[in-house]
């Protein structure tokens, strides 16, 4: 693997848990939102990730054994969350049924924050792959001195 490979491998890493973060964000913004343009409460929404090999450049299509052990973390679709919405008894609140209750979001801030800090430590471990790629192609070029 060389240095460039390492930096976009780390980089679709970085993209895909800032994503997440960003998903994360969007829940817990509308862990109250009741009415959306679809009809109903917000669904909580999650990314789904793959290992896809890395898109080929030219150099790289000549080392195609090497390209096959390689792979690149790609978002290949969102989910929304298939719970049932908490229905809460607020019998004044706009959108309350005629039994008074209102259809609030399923989600679970403690649950968020902890995927918010699984997320966060992830984008810190690629941070820390790209640092490492750097230091060594840094390294290397001071060998040659």
């Amino acid at each position: 693997m060389d240095f460039f490979n390492a930096l976009h491998i780390s980089s679709s890493g970085l993209s895909a848990q800032r994503l997440r973060m960003n998903l994360i964000s969007a829940n817990l913004a509308n862990m109250n939102t009741t009415r959306t343009k679809g009809g109903g409460p917000y669904r909580r929404k999650d990314p789904v990730f793959a290992a896809q090999a890395p898109a080929p450049l030219f150099r790289e299509t000549l080392r195609d054994r090497q390209k096959e052990m390689l792979k690149e973390v790609v978002v290949i679709g969102i989910v929304e969350d298939s719970r049932s919405p908490i229905r809460k008894y607020d019998p004044g609140h706009p959108d309350a049924d005629e039994n008074g209750y209102v259809a609030m979001p399923n989600i679970n801030i403690m649950e968020e924050m902890v995927n918010m800090i699984s997320a966060t430590r992830s984008y810190e471990a690629n941070v820390s792959a790209i640092k490492a790629a750097k230091d060594m192609a840094l390294k290397a070029l001071e060998i040659g001195r």
